[in-house]
């Protein structure tokens, strides 16, 4: 590695030996980069350098910023986490709110003064925060005010995050304050190319937080890959989409990439599919990030919208079923650009668009990609068997201190935990999920970390959560609940065990169906079956 800018080298000292990493492979061009490089430098002030400060870059609810006014607003939020709040560069710095401009900010602020963003969803509650916490030993947090309570409740259980500093505060104690105080000018660290800059939380299958780690040249690598390649993002582009910030889909197809290029986004906390439709309508939005169920819902209603500055559309964090794609072209006349990306991988690395789509195929990997099938020791097998997907490129897996490193990456190869087959011409069809992930409308959710919290309940004696089949969402959370004795399932009973779950974790994450039963199916050795039950509910 190149000398590191960072004086907390926690995440270099965390991350898997060199013999676990995967083959990173920089066959293009594009994704060849100086051995010092500052990606938020990169993206917000070279735009600036080339005459750009006066385009819009976020448009918000409460009006527009452009570069130039961004990049004051960063390098005055990068003084005061570096003068104020006394960070240096390595350190980890938590970001909690939803989609809005001053997140983006501090996001930037955070990356340009060379410390390490882990952003949150604001979903996420005190336990889940704790081990996010924990784990990537975070010192310092962002947070915008309505969303104080989780994070202030698991301050108190972690001891280790030692400042929060509320944005959307009006006192002068508040972010804005301290901003206001600060020069407009900062020099971005001079960090590496390889020093870590994102931290990017899974579950996984067994709800246990996997930290995934990635470095300036990642950052940039995603940038210049699927956006540029598949997308042919352009300077005049306004993105759009629902997914979070805190995803790393969100993260590129809402900031990154139109940055990269000079274009603009628009950020909003929260749609329903009225909304978006009315906000392209209204932005005249030219690119969509979104799940396909929200495509789905949003198919109908379209025709009473003006989309006509509308060209391309983007799909991923759940497989693109034929007939959301089929409706959605027929409402619109565009057809969607489906992919698979992983925050382990950090975004899309198997896509098409235009004339290379083919129906019920994810697509051809993307240039500076490379993928293929595998059977279970790691062997390629052949054009229409089942296997394995397994995938490299300039980006790859490196977990926060994690034995599953061993799992995901095998012989230099990333592996995704999807089942897949590849077809005589080189397109991806996927198959399932081979682990324990439920992938419902675009977000990823651990079945046991669901089982964990219900057996919380002081009905609840056994229970089993499996993802079974739907057609909206892909796929529902179902639990299957073995009560104790003195209680009796009913309709009020299942409708008080999926409060209490909504209560305790992420609500996206609540067993949208519930079923009782006297005994869960187990083998001779006691272990769960799970299949039993996907088989059962017709999964």
């Amino acid at each position: 590695m190149n000398v590191s800018a960072h004086n907390d080298t926690f995440a270099q000292d965390h991350l898997p030996p060199r013999d676990q990493w995967p083959d990173f492979i920089f066959t293009i061009p594009e994704v060849q980069y100086p051995d010092r490089i500052n990606s938020a430098a990169v993206l917000l002030d070279d735009n600036v350098a080339r005459g750009m400060g006066d385009r819009p870059v976020i448009y918000g609810a409460d009006g527009m910023l452009t570069y130039v006014q961004m990049q004051a607003q960063v390098n005055q939020l990068a003084r005061v986490l570096t003068e104020d709040m006394g960070l240096v560069p390595g350190n980890r710095v938590l970001l909690r709110g939803p989609n809005q401009p001053f997140l983006a900010v501090a996001w930037f602020a955070v990356i340009k003064a060379g410390l390490i963003a882990v952003a949150t969803m604001p979903l996420l509650r005190k336990h889940e925060l704790s081990e996010i916490i924990d784990k990537a030993q975070i010192s310092a947090a962002l947070c915008d005010a309505r969303f104080k309570d989780d994070l202030v409740a698991a301050q108190e259980a972690c001891p280790v995050l030692q400042q929060i500093r509320f944005y959307h505060d009006a006192g002068p104690d508040g972010l804005e304050a301290a901003m206001a105080q600060k020069s407009t000018e900062f020099a971005p660290v001079d960090t590496a190319a390889e020093d870590i800059a994102l931290i990017a939380f899974t579950s996984g299958s067994t709800g246990k937080p996997k930290g995934t780690m990635h470095n300036h040249r990642d950052i940039l690598a995603i940038c210049d890959c699927f956006p540029k390649a598949i997308l042919g993002i352009r300077p005049d582009d306004i993105c759009i989409g629902t997914p979070p910030l805190a995803f790393t889909f969100g993260l590129g197809g809402l900031l990154l990439f139109p940055m990269r290029v000079g274009a603009a986004t628009v950020l909003r906390e929260k749609y329903t599919p009225a909304d978006m439709l009315a906000a392209i309508a209204s932005h005249r939005a030219t690119v969509t990030w979104t799940s396909p169920l929200f495509y789905c819902q949003m198919a109908p209603l379209a025709h009473a919208f003006d989309l006509a500055t509308m060209r391309a559309c983007v799909s991923a964090g759940e497989p693109l079923p034929t007939s959301t794609r089929t409706m959605w072209r027929e409402a619109t006349g565009i057809d969607i650009i489906d992919g698979i990306g992983s925050t382990e991988m950090l975004h899309i690395f198997i896509s098409a668009a235009g004339k290379d789509i083919r129906p019920g195929a994810t697509g051809k990997p993307v240039p500076g990609y490379e993928a293929r099938i595998v059977d279970d020791d790691g062997n390629p097998l052949p054009p229409g068997q089942v296997g394995r997907l397994a995938v490299r490129g300039p980006t790859g897996c490196r977990y926060l201190a994690d034995e599953r490193q061993k799992t995901y990456v095998q012989k230099g190869w990333n592996l995704t935990g999807d089942a897949y087959l590849m077809d005589e011409d080189g397109y991806f069809h996927f198959q399932a999920r081979t682990d324990d992930i439920i992938l419902s409308a675009g977000y990823n959710i651990a079945g046991p970390e669901v089982e964990n919290v219900l057996l919380e309940h002081p009905a609840v004696a056994e229970c089993a959560v499996v993802g079974v089949p739907d057609p909206e969402r892909g796929q529902i959370v179902k639990a299957f609940v073995v009560l104790k004795p003195g209680y009796e399932g009913s309709d009020a009973l299942a409708q008080e065990l999926q409060d209490f779950v909504k209560q305790t974790i992420a609500p996206y994450k609540y067993p949208r169906a519930v079923e009782f039963c006297e005994k869960l199916p187990r083998a001779d050795t006691g272990k769960l079956q799970r299949f039993r039950l996907r088989q059962a509910a017709g999964g």
